[in-house]
């Protein structure tokens, strides 16, 4: 008989990729490539001088999403994520440009794994259902 308790199975997809730490991480990476690779230069144009608030919206959202804290919609209400996309052309390109940057920082980082595990489908669904043009 052991003194110690198995460990328990983390209860949400954010505890199981590491919780805030690490989704800050992943978010600060996205912004970080955005800027550094030329091949994201369209969808950087998108997001103005600055990246601040993107960053802060982007992780709070990514908290609740995942099943952490509700950051984002204690402070903005339902995210409305189409809607608050709306004034952005989105179409292929943009949609495409948006879903690779992470994917450098989950793997550095060596959560790539445990996110794909914890979100099959991963983000390609909601990222296809915001464009809102044709090509």
């Amino acid at each position: 008989m052991s003194d110690t308790a198995p460990a328990s199975k983390p209860a949400t997809p954010f505890e199981w990729v590491g919780g805030e730490g690490v989704v800050r991480a992943l978010v600060d990476r996205f912004y970080d490539l955005m800027d550094l690779e030329p091949g994201y230069a369209a969808l950087r144009a998108a997001h103005g001088s600055s990246l601040e608030s993107a960053r802060d919206k982007l992780f709070w959202f990514l908290c609740g999403w995942l099943g952490g804290p509700a950051y984002y919609t204690d402070r903005f209400g339902h995210p409305m994520l189409r809607a608050r996309h709306l004034p952005f052309s989105i179409g292929i390109l943009e949609r495409d440009q948006w879903l690779p940057p992470p994917r450098p920082g989950l793997q550095e980082g060596g959560s790539e794994h445990a996110v794909r595990g914890a979100l099959p489908e991963g983000p390609f669904p909601t990222a296809d259902w915001m464009r809102n043009k044709g090509a």
